[in-house]
């Protein structure tokens, strides 16, 4: 874990980013909301050491952002869920989302597309519907893949394909 870098600021951004500001811990969120609750499907999405992944869990459990509830009873397993804390980070991801895909964009469109679960319309800014105006909590919202995701996910199978393919003789 890094050490504190900003004990000489007093400010509010300063402090957050000493919670949520490592490596892999807004991506670990990202996946929570999103419904990836298990420490192996996490390791699986992201890729991340095991040990930094554990580290990292054990950081946001400290911090009262997710909680432990148990699954499975042999053995006991358990899943992380989001707390109201935690929860709270939605629109920062949100936000952070709609900034990747304004400024650092896929070639081919967004990865993904947040729709209104009850009206359909898109997740605009600021959690804003755009079809309806409600503001819209991550419980409010379905997730979907976007073009950008699509054409990724055709790409890595067409590679795929082609490893699998005989060589030619």
């Amino acid at each position: 874990m890094l050490q504190r870098d900003y004990q000489t600021q007093t400010c509010s951004i300063a402090r957050a980013l000493e919670i949520v500001g490592e490596r892999w811990t807004l991506l670990i969120l990202r996946n929570v909301f999103l419904g990836w609750r298990r420490f192996d499907e996490q390791q699986q999405q992201l890729g991340i050491a095991r040990n930094v992944l554990a580290s990292r869990l054990q950081r946001l459990l400290d911090e009262q952002i997710l909680e432990l509830r148990p699954y499975g009873e042999r053995p006991v397993r358990h899943e992380y869920h989001l707390t109201e804390k935690g929860r709270a980070l939605w629109p920062v991801l949100a936000e952070l989302l709609q900034w990747g895909d304004r400024y650092a964009p896929e070639p081919a469109g967004p990865p993904r597309i947040f729709r209104h679960r009850e009206c359909g319309g898109l997740m605009g800014a600021h959690c804003i519907c755009e079809r309806c105006g409600q503001w819209l909590d991550s419980e409010d919202v379905i997730s979907e893949l976007g073009p950008g995701a699509r054409a990724r996910r055709k790409g890595r199978a067409q590679r795929a394909a082609r490893r699998a393919a005989p060589a030619s003789a």
